[in-house]
């Protein structure tokens, strides 16, 4: 195995872990997350086995927007600390092996940000054309909207301005203007800064409106993917081994050519095809969906890869999704108006939609880290964490980590008035029964559970280095995966259904009486001597396996 070139790309087997900041944990006592707080966390993450934290915006902000709405791209938040506190965090993280990346939310800024007030002041200012203005809204100009109910208008009146401005978000959200060469050469400062603070990447932010050019009536002198393909230059040439991740919600073969022909664009995408395809087989109990969109999945360059995740800091959204299969996941999942939004997709967290069942979350988790990509959690999924449905629109799955079952679940030493966001409540759901600190002494909790399958999944480089192959079977129920990569193989079996079940395929090389070696511990399996193998899977269980190569095979 050539164990170096995991380290080379090392996204393509990193663990990823997205958190805010706001609500992982207090460090000062004022009732907001901060990176004083979240530092001190950083051996829980460690020891989960971490190895990028993804943090969500972190910079001064209206916050209208969870911080989506920037007003200053080269600061820190003063609620979550100073720039000494960030780059304390950072060291400390690769003290312990851990890279950082953040968000990278350039393609619009917050009214408030100094570039928009100065170009609404004054039309000769330098900055008018940092933004898109139109005397007149266009025809199509309510279409496509990001946010339907909330948003009538991707076009707003600005009564300083006497124009109205683009904005493909919220309103309070004014889009930048890419076409102007200012605007771009600003966002490679930006990446330029924070790279040289220590982060490893960045999770560019609705990269299909960044690079959107509709509405703009500026000349682009550079096409919009050649600038994607130039910011990637820039950032090689800064540091060479960080990445970009893109959030790129679009069909299989749209996604495919933000990658670049040459590999020269992005270097991951979040997998959301997948995802969506992950909520109807848990629906349905089957594994066609995830056959399918296995076999729709382009082929990518060479140290290119997939971002998957169960659970991101949105809503699930289900908009690939027929309009019939949609509304199967909303009456199993989230079957009232207060768990949907936008009409396209669900604002709980796993947890809540399976009932708790934790034999069906293990099951999903296992499926997700055993798919084609690099895996993502989101904060709180490592131990069960719930949403809080009386906290508004998308912001339902951003709930306070609960690290113990203090008051206000360890969070912070605040009174509950002053918490910049409540936290879960309820005897199921509360601190007091889902926390850290109770699952870290149990051998049996999801916790344990899943660092366990983390060092499993990073054992297993050839899920990603590997060449994949659906196994065959003839139970709809059962996905089975075999990869191989330089002389090891790796084959995957989960069980989707409640039922136990059982199945029997044939390996196309027999291994003679080697066998199949379980990462689990539950017992190796045999090989016929034709490579026939014959195993029981529980209802919703899994089995992962590494092939055991004879010393003859291994002479071959």
């Amino acid at each position: 195995m050539d164990i170096s070139r995991t380290s080379d790309v090392w996204w393509k087997n990193a663990v990823f872990y997205c958190l805010d900041v706001e609500t992982f944990r207090d460090g000062n006592g004022d009732g907001i997350g901060d990176f004083i707080g979240l530092a001190q966390q950083i051996d829980y993450l460690a020891g989960l086995g971490v190895t990028c934290i993804w943090l969500m915006p972190f910079h001064p902000s209206t916050n209208r927007d969870d911080g989506y709405d920037i007003s200053d791209y080269y600061a820190v938040d003063p609620r979550l600390g100073t720039l000494g506190d960030f780059v304390e965090f950072v060291r400390t993280a690769r003290d312990r092996g851990i890279r950082v990346i953040s968000d990278l939310v350039v393609n619009h800024t917050s009214r408030e940000h100094p570039w928009f007030q100065a170009a609404r002041s004054d039309r000769k200012s330098p900055y008018r054309d940092w933004y898109v203005w139109r005397d007149e809204v266009p025809k199509g100009g309510s279409d496509s909207l990001v946010f339907p109910g909330e948003e009538e208008s991707n076009w707003e009146w600005d009564d300083k301005a006497g124009q109205f401005y683009l904005h493909r978000f919220y309103k309070h959200q004014p889009d930048l203007n890419i076409a102007h060469p200012k605007v771009r050469e600003e966002i490679r400062r930006i990446i330029g800064f924070w790279l040289e603070v220590g982060l490893s990447g960045f999770r560019i932010d609705a990269v299909p409106f960044l690079l959107e050019t509709e509405g703009i009536t500026h000349e682009m002198t550079i096409a919009p993917h050649n600038w994607l393909r130039d910011l990637r230059s820039f950032l090689g040439r800064r540091c060479g081994d960080a990445m970009l991740l893109g959030e790129v919600n679009l069909e299989y073969e749209d996604v495919r050519r933000f990658y670049g022909d040459e590999g020269d664009e992005l270097h991951m995408c979040l997998n959301f095809n997948l995802n969506q395809a992950l909520a109807l087989a848990l629906v349905h109990q089957d594994a066609g969906a995830l056959v399918h969109s296995l076999r729709a999945m382009p082929t990518l360059p060479r140290d290119a890869a997939w971002a998957n995740f169960v659970r991101n800091h949105d809503e699930w959204s289900l908009d690939k999704l027929t309009e019939a299969e949609r509304q199967e996941v909303f009456r199993a999942f989230g079957p009232t108006p207060e768990m949907q939004l936008f009409g396209r997709g669900l604002r709980r967290r796993l947890p809540t939609m399976l009932g708790g069942d934790q034999a069906r979350m293990r099951l999903a988790y296992s499926l997700i880290f055993s798919l084609p990509g690099a895996p993502v959690l989101f904060y709180g999924e490592e131990i069960g964490l719930a949403e809080n449905l009386d906290i508004p629109g998308r912001l339902s799955v951003r709930a306070p980590m609960q690290w113990s079952n203090e008051p206000n679940g360890g969070f912070s030493t605040a009174a509950p008035d002053n918490l910049s966001r409540p936290v879960v409540e309820g005897r199921k759901w509360g601190p007091a029964a889902i926390n850290v600190a109770d699952q870290e002494r149990d051998p049996r909790s999801l916790l344990s559970w899943m660092e366990r399958l983390i060092r499993r999944r990073r054992e297993t480089p050839e899920i990603v280095f590997g060449d994949r192959r659906l196994v065959s079977v003839d139970e709809p129920e059962i996905l089975a995966l075999r990869y191989d990569w330089d002389g090891q193989a790796s084959i995957i079996i989960h069980n989707l259904a409640a039922k136990d079940q059982k199945t029997s395929f044939k390996l196309d090389r027999p291994l003679g009486q080697d066998g199949l070696v379980d990462r689990f511990g539950e017992g190796d399996v045999s090989v016929g001597r034709d490579g026939s193998v014959s195993l029981s899977l529980a209802g919703y269980g899994y089995r992962w396996f590494r092939l055991r190569q004879s010393a003859e095979n291994m002479a071959v």
